[in-house]
């Protein structure tokens, strides 16, 4: 009996080797999502549209973006039609040999298709159907459309963000699609644990809006503990809720550089090193309530010793007295990082046709399972035949004919 006809496949290594994950991921959210099962050893099939997903071709109709070949390494790539009857009676047979659907859809779309979750979970009793939306299923917002820099505005994080007298300023990295997207991990393996107590699978959503609620804690600190206390809504590089000095960012020779001081130990060990341990007992800067008071004088004076450091330089002498600092890098200088280059964090793969490319590595680190090595974000449809003889037993006539008539590329 072939693998074909009885629907098995070989367990692949790895903490999550053996289970099946089918994506239908679009963007950053899901796609990291699967990502993390696929790097830890997951079979995760990615089923896109004829066109594919819309992060593949985002830059140019005519090779993958440097974003989709990031964040779709060791996945297989299916492209077929969920909107043709055929279509979604092939997706039909895939789901019932799957222990988990990923799915990050605009709202109602799975229903528009005649595909919705409930059907899914009632036909596959054991499938955990993971869906992440902008605002959830629920709630006054359900139905808004959500992308990234949409949900930092709805969340507070664009207004609370950028200096005091300018303007509300997004973030710049993509925090709330991969915050959507590990938490969307994060509940998929739990409702995946409760299944081996239970026997059954689940449906389980994440909404992108709910995960950003918590990153406002200082924030939401500088509103409540102190209620009649009036704070700026942004605090440029200085602490959200005005609660921590010093904090803050600092111009060096040739850049930037980021210090923090969170006990008096800390500012009592920053003030040797730049030269000035009176700090430590002088009344404006005694503790750490007065610092805060005293916030702009206390800037100035470290301000004084990192311009005239280079980056590096000011970093090993505070870090010698064990104070907290990082220089400001480029995303130029993090792309060529050394330290995440040693972690593994960026790794190279051959892509088919862009050739040598960085893809991220696994930030989960298991020493029973470590990451093996990552093959290449596949071509669109690479593996769409191998994958339905392979689950539902299709045959060549067959899928020339499916291929002829459009159903799968």
């Amino acid at each position: 009996m072939t693998a074909a006809s009885t629907g098995e496949r070989p367990p692949r290594q790895g903490a999550l080797g053996g289970l099946r994950v089918l994506e239908l991921g679009q963007i950053y959210n899901v796609p990291y999502c699967a990502l993390l099962f696929a790097q830890l050893g997951a079979d995760v099939i990615k089923l896109e549209p004829p066109g594919g997903e819309r992060l593949r071709y985002r830059a140019s109709a005519e090779a993958e973006t440097h974003e989709f070949v990031m964040l779709n390494s060791n996945k297989r790539s299916v492209s077929m039609d969920l909107k043709t009857p055929r279509g979604r009676e092939l997706f039909l047979e895939l789901v019932a040999r799957m222990d988990v659907v990923l799915e990050n859809y605009s709202p109602g779309a799975m229903r528009r298709m005649d595909l919705d979750p409930e059907s899914l979970c009632a036909s596959n009793p054991r499938l955990v159907y993971a869906s992440a939306k902008g605002y959830g299923g629920s709630g006054r917002y359900a139905d808004l459309p959500a992308m990234d820099i949409t949900v930092q505005a709805m969340s507070g994080s664009i207004s609370s963000t950028g200096q005091p007298d300018g303007p509300p300023t997004k973030a710049g990295p993509a925090y709330v699609d991969f915050l959507g997207g590990t938490h969307l991990y994060g509940a998929a393996v739990t409702a995946l644990l409760q299944r081996t107590i239970t026997g059954r699978g689940q449906l389980l959503e994440v909404s992108m809006h709910d995960t950003v609620y918590p990153t406002l804690a200082s924030s939401l600190g500088g509103i409540y503990n102190d209620p009649a206390r009036v704070l700026p809504e942004r605090t440029g590089n200085q602490h959200t809720g005005v609660a921590v000095a010093p904090y803050n960012v600092y111009p060096a020779q040739d850049g930037w550089l980021a210090v923090i001081s969170v006990s008096d130990k800390h500012f009592a060990a920053l003030a040797g090193a730049i030269g000035h341990p009176g700090l430590a007992s002088d009344p404006r800067f005694v503790d750490q309530y007065a610092r805060v008071r005293n916030v702009t004088e206390l800037d100035a004076v470290i301000e004084d010793w990192t311009m005239r450091h280079p980056r590096w330089d000011a970093v090993q002498a505070l870090s010698a007295a064990d104070v907290p600092c990082a220089p400001v890098l480029t995303v130029r200088e993090v792309a060529q990082d050394p330290h995440l280059i040693d972690r593994g964090m960026i790794r190279q793969v051959r892509h088919p046709t862009l050739g040598q490319r960085p893809v991220p590595g696994c930030p989960l680190r298991l020493t029973d399972s470590p990451v093996g090595a990552l093959s290449a974000a596949p071509l669109l449809g690479a593996h769409t035949d191998e994958v339905l003889r392979e689950l539902c037993g299709a045959h060549d006539a067959e899928l020339t004919s499916l291929r002829g008539a459009g159903v799968i590329r």
